[in-house]
């Protein structure tokens, strides 16, 4: 498993080989709250790059879940979609969203590693 990598909208992805795993990062959850929903994206669906691939509810707000990487999913996690308060209990690894085979691994480089995320989230404010 390679390095964690973190987008500007919260999401966290762990490259192995051409598959992709996908969540949504701590800061998320905190700034959302308690998570009462989740809308994973179907199997075998492309996505692009910063492109809308699910929506997360909580008790403030609904948020859409973007990827960071273009690619086709080939796994949801359904335990997130059963039980959407395990996103709060463990949202960088077991509360993972879905998986997907990448189609351009040089998407990776624009995204940031832990110490640019958590200076990015303490500067944003978001």
């Amino acid at each position: 498993m390679s390095e964690v990598r973190y987008s500007k909208k919260h999401e966290w992805i762990k490259l192995d080989g051409d598959i992709a795993v996908i969540g949504i990062t701590q800061h998320a959850t905190e700034m959302l709250g308690d998570i009462v929903f989740v809308e994973l994206p179907e199997i075998g669906s492309s996505v692009v790059k910063d492109g809308n691939a699910g929506v997360v509810e909580s008790t403030k707000a609904a948020s859409d879940i973007y990827t960071p990487v273009s690619g086709e999913i080939i796994e949801n996690n359904q335990s997130i979609v059963d039980d959407p308060a395990k996103v709060n209990n463990d949202p960088e690894n077991e509360a993972w969203f879905f998986k997907l085979k990448i189609t351009d691994k040089s998407e990776m480089d624009s995204l940031m590693n832990k110490e640019e995320y958590e200076k990015f989230s303490k500067e944003s404010g978001s």
